[in-house]
């Protein structure tokens, strides 16, 4: 029973310290610059929105935001700077579905699920699906149509093995119950150009990477994921509504922490992110990116990414996509 009493009073003991930790921090917080990693090169969509909202960021929180780009192992080096950094609210991370998505291709070395903790999802972005202006189709039933009668013949351009692109066009096969040929490339740059080219009948890719495209006919837009239409191409119908119901591969952003990080941290964290995300020109600058201010929560942002780890996960499984 003493043996019992003790524990149970140094278990207090550790709870009580933790608890005392928790809140010295979240009082002083923040009493230094805070570093946003961004696991990619600068001039990505993710790098765009983080350095724009960091200025807001600064004011609301009362001291500096520092955006740091370490790309690097698709992503790897940076995600796991974070998840081995001091969990004090110091270090943080900016994102995209490469978080859900990395591990599920190759090794990492930390646990997505256990390494971070979830501050917000801020926003999101449709992808469209193209092809070149040339194919004798105008609609995505259409494209399903001539697909089932040539399986295996026509041509998917992708942006290389594992990326956005290619996990896109892998699960609009899966759910159309359809099958095409995807090529890989360095890039979605070269993937649009192959298009454009009518080299590949099809590309599935970020909407504004590939909005000029389309704006100057190179291009011809059939549809765009997400569950209702862009305002950049408000006469697109979504995939969704038009032959693949739940299709969805969209991009996204959200910010997360190394775990254990204090939860009255994280909280200040998101409200002041909330403050910041309702702004007019925040809410321009997604826009402007064919995107949109999407704000969730710790709790549901985590239900998210529960969410779109199975998802890619039966991708990766059934497409049998590995990154070598």
């Amino acid at each position: 029973m003493k043996k019992i009493l003790k524990g149970l009073t140094a278990l207090m003991l550790v709870s009580a310290i933790g608890l005392w930790y928790g809140v010295a921090v979240a009082q002083t917080y923040p009493n230094k610059p805070i570093r946003v990693i961004i696991a990619a090169a600068p001039g990505g969509s993710t790098d765009i929105i983080m350095r724009t909202i960091a200025p807001k960021l600064s004011k609301s929180l009362g001291n500096m935001v520092i955006v740091e780009n370490h790309g690097g192992a698709g992503g790897t080096l940076g995600m796991e700077m974070v998840a081995k950094s001091k969990p004090d609210g110091y270090t943080l991370l900016m994102t995209s579905p490469q978080f859900v998505t990395n591990p599920l291709l190759q090794k990492v070395p930390f646990n997505p699920a256990k390494s971070f903790v979830p501050i917000a999802k801020i926003g999101n972005g449709p992808t469209v699906l193209a092809i070149y202006p040339n194919v004798p189709v105008n609609s995505v039933k259409e494209l399903i149509a001539l697909a089932k009668e040539q399986p295996g013949k026509l041509v998917c351009a992708s942006g290389g093995v594992g990326s956005s692109m290619h996990l896109s066009a892998e699960l609009f096969k899966m759910m159309a119950g359809i099958d095409f040929k995807i090529v890989q490339f360095k890039g979605g740059g070269p993937a649009l150009v192959d298009a454009m080219g009518g080299h590949s009948q099809i590309v599935i890719g970020a909407l504004p990477q590939a909005l000029p495209h389309i704006k100057s006919g190179k291009l011809k837009a059939l549809g765009t994921s997400g569950l209702k239409r862009s305002k950049l191409l408000p006469n697109v119908p979504t995939i969704s509504e038009v032959g693949v119901p739940g299709y969805d591969p969209s991009i996204w952003w959200g910010i997360l922490a190394p775990a254990g990080t204090p939860t009255l941290v994280i909280g200040r964290l998101y409200k002041e992110l909330t403050t910041v995300l309702n702004t007019e020109d925040v809410i321009k600058m997604f826009e402007d990116q064919g995107a949109e201010v999407d704000l969730q929560g710790p709790t549901e942002f985590r239900q998210f990414l529960e969410g779109e780890t199975a998802k890619w996960g039966q991708v990766v499984k059934q497409g049998n996509i590995k990154v070598d």
